[in-house]
Order: C-alpha cells, then sequence, then structure tokens
C-alpha cells in the first residue's frame, strides 16, 4: 500500500506541472474609463429681469449721440427639439434725454427735433442653444410715449402740425444669452425700433412737406431669473 501511494504521489508530481501548462493563460478586465457626468439645460419656463444699455437715433430729429436706457422684462420660453427655443417676450425701457441736436434749416432759421423717452415692445423669439447658451432673433410689435417734436427760430418756439402721433411701429432684433446658474441667465441684444416717418403739414414754409424717419437702434445687457416651470438644470450620465 505504501509503495501504491508513492507511486501515486511521484506520478502526480510529474504530471501536475504539464496539466498547468495546458490551462488558459488568466485574463483581466480592465476597468472602464470615468465620464464626466453631462450637464441638461432646460429653458423651458417664465423669466423676470433688467437691462441697462444705450439708444441711438436713426432720425436726424433724434440727434445721433448715444443715450442711456434702463428697463424691465419678462417673457416665457419653450424648448423644443432638444435644441431649439421659441417664446415671448414683453420689455419696457426709459430713457435719458441726450443731446438731441435735431436739424436746422438755414432759408429760415428753423431748428425742428423730436425726444421720446419710454420704449416697449412685445415680442416672439426663436432661438438655437447648444448646452448653456442661447442664440435667438426676435421680432413683433414696438411702442414708445408720444414724441416730443419741437421747432424754434432762434430759440422761440414756432406752431406747426405733423401727421399722426407715430407712437405704434414695428421692431427686430437678436441676441445671446447665457445660462451661468440653474435659474439665472445673462444676455446681450441689439433692437431696432421703427415707428414710420414724420411729416410736417403746417409751420414756416421751408419746414412744410419735409419728412423724417423715426427710428431707434438700441444696445443692451441684461440679466433674467428663471422660475424653471420645465424643470432645474439636470445632470445625465
Amino acid at each position: 500500500m505504501k509503495k501504491l501511494l508513492l507511486t501515486s504521489a511521484a506520478v502526480f508530481a510529474f504530471a501536475a506541472p504539464a496539466f498547468a501548462a495546458d490551462l488558459p493563460a488568466r485574463t483581466y478586465t480592465k476597468a472602464p474609463a470615468y465620464t464626466a457626468p453631462e450637464a441638461v439645460y432646460n429653458w423651458t419656463g417664465f423669466y423676470v429681469g433688467g437691462h441697462v444699455g444705450g439708444a441711438f437715433g436713426g432720425s436726424s430729429l433724434d440727434g445721433s449721440d448715444a443715450r442711456f436706457l434702463g428697463g424691465v422684462q419678462g417673457g416665457f420660453d419653450y424648448q423644443f427639439s432638444t435644441n431649439w427655443v421659441i417664446g415671448a417676450e414683453a420689455q419696457y425701457s426709459w430713457l435719458t434725454g441726450g443731446s438731441n441736436s435735431g436739424v436746422l434749416f438755414p432759408g429760415s432759421g428753423t431748428l425742428v427735433s423730436s425726444n421720446s423717452d419710454q420704449l416697449g415692445s412685445v415680442t416672439g423669439r426663436l432661438g438655437y442653444t447648444w448646452g448653456p447658451t442661447l442664440l435667438y432673433a426676435k421680432g413683433g410689435y414696438a411702442w414708445r410715449d408720444n414724441p416730443n417734436v419741437s421747432a424754434s427760430i432762434a430759440g422761440s418756439p414756432v406752431a406747426f402740425t405733423t401727421d399722426g402721433n407715430h407712437r405704434d411701429g414695428y421692431t427686430v432684433g437678436a441676441g445671446l444669452e447665457y445660462m451661468f446658474a440653474p435659474q439665472w441667465s445673462a444676455k446681450i441684444e441689439y433692437q431696432y425700433y421703427n415707428f414710420g416717418n414724420t411729416a410736417f403739414t403746417s409751420g414756416p414754409a421751408d419746414v412744410v412737406g419735409s419728412r423724417f424717419r423715426d427710428d431707434e437702434h438700441t444696445v443692451k445687457a441684461g440679466i433674467n431669473y428663471r422660475f424653471g416651470w420645465g424643470g432645474p438644470v439636470a445632470t445625465r450620465y
């Protein structure tokens, strides 16, 4: 029996290395690389905010120097088809007086000028978003306070009349908005306002029949607080 056991042990000792050589090599699984979570920005919801900037009169009646403006805005956005945003916005701005040099008629020495200190608009917005950035265009109805048109000769006011009040018009613009926090965004935009033309129907002879374009160019920087009706910024893994 002892001889049998010794013989079996010797056979196993010689056979073990050969058996081990026939076994497949051990494989190791590499851990997957870490992927940082991707933030998903949701623009859907209501917002309110404020803005400051400058206005530049396109009409020679308003002068060419910049005027300071400040105001408020509010609106609603809806994000659809992953990268597209549609919405509506109401905006109201107050303007300072500026220099308002006006137009001088050499024949009579009549100085004609105009000034508005309030602008408003109700517009639609369409934008394309990638991540926290939104590039948009806007357009719609524009309003201003009753323009203060004046005429004078050598500093003394003269009587005149114009056609209509030119308070209603249209506006178009474009801007870039950036969502820097889940409920906060900042923007910069250009907006053009057009209120048609003003024609003088009576007054000094060389003024009657004159027609002037009524428009404004504005550049604004603003900030919005978003109520996140569509949900806050999410994280996608």
